[in-house]
């Protein structure tokens, strides 16, 4: 039986990440970074496409797993006839090489395990070549090597081009093993002590944990999430991609099955803010120099994402030899959808460098003349359709939320001049853009009948991203024109208590098939939108069962299906711990952060 998206555990180091099943199997990962090609892709495909399973023999899922306290070390314990065991997992913060190291402790009886690890590097296609060196398996593949080592020593033996290993552990005893990735052309690393590296683990965790401002209700949720965006940044960068994985389905059997291993820059605003006030200006000043080297250049090729160190080319293509996730097809790697033009990304960064300025993060040089030439861009390109928030495939349209990113980007243009007079401007332009595009706004993407804003102009459609006009200030919360998007939006949108993004059933919006589930960082905008309206209550309500879908070790996947019960699409996604953080600070943080 296939394990389900919410099976599943979250390992990193902040240059990569792993997932671990209940079953204790690690059925995903990229080496050696996020964007890698996989050397374990059982999550896509099945055991040939590569996998690392430790497990009591004849042990199926584990008893019980948890995260230790304020940390990303996973604990995952069986108890058996025999007794009881323990595999902790974890990948420590990286010197040169990433290691994945697992250590194998007996708490009671005397327990017998199996170790089958089956390495194939390039998603799950190429079957390497194994040899004993040095008391390690060694596996070459063209650009990859990996060294699999043991402490103490146990005897390993090859099998269906995989490394098996049984071993019995008593009460007490402990055995490590390492797997280290390095360039096949280059010597082996240097060799990490796997009990030193978990103790220091832990230690490291619960300091960056102990920064954290926020001590309200719900507050193990609000770090769990922290501790995940921290999990999704490429530590050498400041990036944080929006998922450490591809393609897992947001309708199971479907085709809308995309690679998130990317930086998204909708998300730079509501990061910063969930960083900043949670008290992370470290994380939140890296994020903003990765977002003004990503978007240095032409304002004429601003991209909605970038690679997880700026790249621009992100080329995407299927791989057949993958049967997806149940039966998902296709497995894409890259995203097309850094092809689109997506206007509303011009408001994000404006409103992101605002927030940076205003919060008082270090002075950048030269951010100001980048936010000119953005403006510039904007001032002759506004009235363009594009593809919108939700990169839809069905042709460009006059989306109403990009237009209302195109005022933020306007507003917080006039906002830093009339704050910073020393600065260069056209302030009597902006503001003129900015009225321009209110009025348009309110004109044509404005159903009066119906007291709502619109997906696009002229349409009866809706968006959940709606939600988000009073958040970013374009109408005050209390107008009759927000009350009435929200409950429209409530209304037509709504699904099993929560929300969707938009309708599916209109296929010539997005232009794809089928369908998805309810997208949880919508859901937690509605819980924003009726906490800023009054109603504190329902915002509250919403909230703690938004909290209440996280999987047993507090992780969010993208969507989730409320008649299953089943979490949909990339998992654990940045976005989605984003909004988690967002609301928890909004709804009871004392402060109205968020």
């Amino acid at each position: 039986m296939h394990p389900s998206i919410e099976d599943y555990a979250l390992i990193g180091d902040e240059q990569t990440a792993a997932l671990v099943g209940m079953d204790g199997s690690v059925d995903w990962l990229c080496l050696p970074r996020f964007d890698s090609a996989s050397c374990f892709a059982r999550l896509l495909g099945d055991e040939d496409n590569g996998y690392w399973r430790i497990a009591p023999v004849g042990a199926d899922r584990c008893t019980r797993r948890a995260y230790r306290r304020d940390t990303l070390v996973l604990d995952t314990e069986w108890e058996t006839e025999q007794g009881s065991v323990r595999v902790t997992d974890l990948m420590p913060q990286r010197d040169r090489a990433p290691d994945l190291v697992r250590v194998v402790e007996g708490l009671d009886g005397e327990v017998t395990l199996h170790s089958a690890l089956k390495l194939r590097f390039d998603y799950g296609s190429i079957v390497p070549w194994v040899r004993k060196a040095d008391g390690h398996r060694v596996a070459v593949a063209g650009p990859d090597s990996t060294w699999l080592r043991s402490e103490p020593e146990v005897t390993s033996w090859g099998e269906d081009f995989g490394t098996h290993a049984e071993f019995t552990v008593k009460k007490g005893e402990k055995v490590a093993f390492v797997l280290t990735w390095h360039p096949s052309h280059e010597p082996r690393p240097p060799l990490i002590d796997p009990f030193d590296a978990l103790r220091h683990s832990v230690e490291d965790w619960r300091a960056w944990v102990s920064r954290c401002r926020y001590d309200g209700p719900y507050r193990d949720a609000v770090v769990r999430s922290l501790i995940t965006l921290k999990a999704l940044t490429y530590a050498p960068t400041g990036g944080i991609v929006a998922a450490p994985t591809t393609s897992l389905p947001e309708e199971p059997g479907g085709v809308r099955n995309w690679d998130y291993r990317y930086c998204w820059l909708r998300d730079s605003t509501l990061t910063l803010n969930a960083l900043l006030a949670a008290g992370y200006q470290e994380e939140a000043e890296a994020w903003r120099n990765w977002l003004l080297r990503a978007v240095a250049g032409d304002p004429a090729d601003l991209q909605i994402m970038y690679g997880v160190a700026g790249e621009r080319r992100l080329p995407e293509f299927e791989l057949p030899w993958l049967s997806g996730f149940v039966d998902s097809a296709p497995v894409r790697i890259g995203n097309d959808a850094v092809n689109q033009l997506q206007l509303d990304v011009y408001g994000e960064v404006m409103d992101s460098l605002s927030l940076a300025r205003e919060s008082g993060l270090s002075p950048q040089p030269d951010v100001w003349a980048l936010q000119r030439a953005l403006m510039d861009f904007l001032r002759t390109h506004w009235q363009q359709p594009d593809e919108g928030l939700w990169e839809v495939r069905g042709g460009r349209r006059q989306f109403v939320h990009s237009k209302v990113m195109v005022w933020v980007a306007a507003d917080r243009a006039v906002r830093t001049l009339e704050h910073h007079p020393e600065l260069d401007g056209d302030l009597d332009g902006w503001r003129a853009l900015r009225d321009e595009v209110h009025e348009e706004v309110c004109e044509k993407g404005y159903d009066a009948e119906r007291n709502t804003f619109t997906q696009s102009y002229g349409s009866r459609e809706l968006d959940a991203a709606l939600l988000l006009i009073p958040r970013v200030g374009f109408l005050p919360p209390d107008d009759p024109r927000v009350i009435g998007t929200i409950d429209a939006v409530r209304a037509e949108l709504a699904h099993g208590g929560f929300l969707r993004r938009y309708s599916t059933e209109e296929a010539a919006v997005d232009g794809l098939p089928g369908g998805e589930g309810v997208f949880l960082v919508c859901s937690f905008w509605l819980a924003d939108a009726l906490y800023m309206t009054g109603r504190t209550k329902e915002a509250r309500e919403l909230f703690e069962r938004l909290a209440g879908l996280a999987n047993d070790v507090g992780l969010l996947s993208e969507e989730f299906d409320p008649v299953t019960g089943r979490h949909l699409g990339n998992f654990p996604q940045a976005f989605s711990h984003i909004g988690l953080v967002n609301t928890a600070l909004a709804l009871f943080g004392g402060n109205g952060a968020g």
